[in-house]
């Protein structure tokens, strides 16, 4: 479920629903009021011009899914935002009464440790959101969701616990997405993705090489199944410079060489604040 924001000259901002989801803050901070669908599928189609997307945590990693996403869209990255979001527990029941706890992956592993602590025998349950973990656990006596403190007000939950993240710097990093490529500001990051020859000894490494070579900083790198055959991968690299910097374009054309289906997700500014929401 994504939904979307109204902007200035009738764009509109896509995000993770439903409402009171850290995309949804997420999304707040870069436009201001907002509303939730598919959110690369909204873009995608032009039901949305920009989407608010997550995609690494400082505690428990990248999102995978939505790696998974960038394997089979065309959309680009435009900006990245970073929020340290604070986790709460929400219910209508008290602490010793809860039986089970929805969340988002994301936010049962942000909490893992106070979890484990405080409710040790209840089944931790995975849903789609954290707005949709408090939706369902509205419905329910005994039942628990870890997601924002906005989420209280909104599906008419309890606080049970404030700030129950295990780490009090817990940080969320989102991008921005939309069909457009972004203009170069001299500090800028470039996520590519690309795929190699699994059975070529040394061709990640031979790919990756002329990164050192032209000056450019390699400040991540995963990798998801391609999904086209088992045990074989899709890489995402994310560099410094932009897309359009010559040096950028000479490492593509180098990584074209030596691998294959070799994309450029998007060029953005580098963001260094990194904006608080209690959550």
């Amino acid at each position: 479920m994504s939904t979307s924001i109204t902007v200035p000259e009738d764009r509109t901002i896509a995000f993770l629903g439903p409402r009171g989801t850290f995309s949804h803050q997420a999304a707040q901070n870069f436009y201001g009021n907002c509303h939730g669908e598919d959110v690369f599928e909204a873009v995608e189609k032009g039901e949305a011009t920009y989407g608010i997307i997550p995609f690494e945590n400082s505690i428990f990693g990248v999102v995978v899914e939505t790696l998974d996403r960038f394997i089979k869209t065309t959309v680009k990255i435009q900006a990245e935002t970073y929020l340290t979001v604070h986790q709460c527990l929400l219910s209508n029941s008290p602490l010793d009464k809860i039986k089970r706890v929805y969340s988002h992956p994301q936010g049962l592993g942000q909490t893992q440790k106070w979890l484990t602590a405080n409710l040790p025998h209840a089944d931790l349950i995975s849903v789609n959101s954290t707005g949709d973990a408090a939706q369902q656990a509205a419905l329910e006596m005994g039942a628990a969701a870890v997601c924002s403190d906005m989420c209280a007000e909104l599906y008419s939950l309890k606080v049970v616990a404030h700030t129950i993240e295990d780490d009090i710097a817990n940080t969320t990093r989102f991008l921005l997405i939309g069909t457009c490529g972004s203009q170069s500001t001299k500090s800028d990051h470039t996520l590519l993705q690309f795929t190699v020859d699994h059975q070529q000894p040394g061709a990640l490494c031979d790919g990756l090489t002329i990164f050192k070579d032209l000056g450019l900083n390699l400040f991540k790198i995963d990798s998801r199944p391609s999904g086209l055959h088992p045990w074989h991968y899709v890489f995402f690299i994310e560099c410094s410079g932009h897309h359009q910097d010559l040096s950028v374009q000479n490492a593509v054309d180098h990584l074209k060489r030596h691998c294959s289906d070799v994309m450029v997700l998007g060029s953005f500014p580098n963001q260094c604040t990194v904006n608080t929401v209690h959550s």
